[in-house]
């Protein structure tokens, strides 16, 4: 295996060559991490969040865009790649994150978190993979929690298909699927941004639970 040499720059220059939304998806993520529940109601005010659950911190920069929004939050990333959760620990704050090896299908951490969230990590599962996922989100949320999902979609249109995946290792679904499956795990969902084969989809868990 060769040397793992971690430079921003051209990570960001890669995604943004494979995904061409790359950078728009983070801002939307990081937004809809804080966005008020209602957004059409001009008294809601938008939350703040201080315990963070990242599935697939990966690099560390979609985390880093939250915590900017976030400063007294606290996050604790996730990530199956020992060579991204060493790419994470030079991008994120050590006073601010903790990090751990675990894969998705793995038990999560109890919590309760008042965000979870996931960026190009869940199109990696299929189908029962992430409802089963959504499941124990739901479950690791706090009442009034939110999961925040920016990810890979089917689109409707296939000509909005625009990021090369290879149906092996990426197997993302309909955003109509992925939304039954939330609310399948009781979770209030809404779409807060989509473009083309991407999009950023939010789960909220009410109060009462």
């Amino acid at each position: 295996m060769t040397e793992f040499e971690w430079d921003p720059a051209s990570y960001l220059a890669l995604m943004a060559e494979e995904i061409p939304d790359y950078t728009r998806l983070q801002a939307e993520l990081a937004e809809a991490a804080t966005a008020p529940t209602a957004p059409e109601s001009a008294t809601d005010h938008a939350v703040h969040p201080s315990t963070i659950l990242d599935l697939g911190v990966g690099s560390g920069l979609a985390a880093t865009k939250v915590l900017d929004t976030l400063p007294e939050a606290k996050l604790l990333g996730i990530d199956a790649s020992a060579q991204m959760l060493a790419a994470a620990r030079t991008t994120l704050d050590p006073q601010r994150t903790e990090l751990r090896e675990g894969r998705l299908e793995d038990p999560l951490p109890p919590g309760p978190f008042d965000l979870v969230m996931s960026t190009l990590a869940v199109h990696h599962l299929g189908a029962e993979g992430k409802a089963d996922l959504f499941a124990r989100i739901a479950e690791v949320l706090r009442p009034d929690g939110r999961f925040v999902l920016a990810d890979l979609v089917v689109p409707d249109d296939p000509a909005e298909v625009v990021t090369p995946i290879d149906w092996i290792e990426d197997t993302p679904s309909s955003l109509e699927e992925q939304s039954g499956w939330l609310a399948e795990a009781g979770l209030n969902t809404r779409v807060h941004w989509k473009h083309k084969d991407l999009a950023v989809v939010v789960g909220e868990k009410s109060a009462q639970d």
